[in-house]
């Protein structure tokens, strides 16, 4: 049985949580949030309606490969948490709670991503040399872009 390997990540935003949250709640967002390397594209019609239960394709390459994706909105609780899931695509499992918490100054938002990769006996290996780091490279970017996005607001 293969390994689950957890990501968390928090990020204090100076905006209000409603602000934050309604950036998330525009599926086409997600396409300014992933590095230009993974050429990801949103094959869903916009605007897609984000609810409990939505669900979003996406097509991205990874290392020149083509790969489909397909989440499912699983929770969706505004402003406060979201959960999408995916139900096709690259990983053996993945999970991303996306939480939005009010602090003094603005929002603390918070990731955590649950995922399993494919591969077996090998799994581990791959993890540590390539997808540990690139799932890491993908959410630092993601942050900077969050971040300058709400410095600008």
């Amino acid at each position: 049985m293969n390994k689950d390997y957890i990501l968390e990540t928090e990020t204090r935003l100076p905006r209000p949580v409603e602000e934050v949250f309604d950036f998330f709640k525009e599926a086409e967002n997600l396409q300014q949030l992933t590095p230009t390397w993974l050429d990801f594209q949103i094959l869903t019609p916009l605007p897609v309606e984000m609810k409990q239960g939505a669900l979003i394709e996406y097509r991205l390459k990874l290392y020149g490969i083509p790969l489909q994706w397909k989440t499912e909105i699983r929770l969706w609780e505004p402003p406060f948490r979201f959960v999408d899931s995916q139900l096709q695509g690259p990983y053996r499992k993945w999970v991303h709670t996306h939480t939005f918490e009010e602090i003094v100054g603005g929002t603390l938002m918070r990731d955590r991503v649950e995922y399993r990769i494919p591969g077996g006996v090998l799994a581990p290996l791959a993890h540590r040399l390539f997808v540990k780091r690139n799932v890491k490279a993908i959410f630092r970017f993601r942050e900077a872009k969050i971040r300058k996005n709400f410095r600008n607001a």
